[in-house]
């Protein structure tokens, strides 16, 4: 069964710059497209980024668009996310969550609705970020 970690969540000043990681164990990562979600206290479940299995498929929420950066390494079973410049409205627990989606599928194509939860069959516990002065 595939097991999803997040790792690196901290208290930040605005400004600031946080990495996150996920850490993927029990299967092969290349088989899998991921997404990062972040949700505020009270506020529904939203999508910052996603890569596709073969990674040449990136998409970012136009808020975060120029500020973070996601990744992945396969043979580290891992994928990151960059954050730089952060700010208050990027404060929430941030998850990581996993869809089954081999070479040559679509996932995490372009115009991909990032806010879609389906598809995601494994899902972190989450890592808190807050950004705060």
């Amino acid at each position: 069964q595939l097991h999803l970690r997040e790792s690196g969540g901290d208290l930040v000043r605005p400004g600031e710059s946080l990495n996150l990681s996920c850490v993927v164990s029990g299967s092969t990562l290349e088989n899998y497209a991921v997404g990062w979600f972040r949700q505020a206290p009270g506020q529904e479940r939203e999508g910052v980024a996603c890569i596709s299995s073969s990674g040449d498929s990136i998409n970012l929420a136009d808020s975060v668009k120029g500020r973070f950066f996601i990744s992945r390494d396969n043979a580290k079973t891992t994928v990151d996310l960059r954050m730089y410049y952060l700010r208050p409205a990027d404060a929430g627990v941030y998850y990581c969550a996993a869809a089954l989606a081999p070479k040559g599928t679509y996932f995490c194509s372009a115009f991909w609705d990032l806010n879609d939860l389906q598809g995601y069959g494994y899902w972190g516990q989450g890592t808190q970020v807050t950004v705060s002065s």
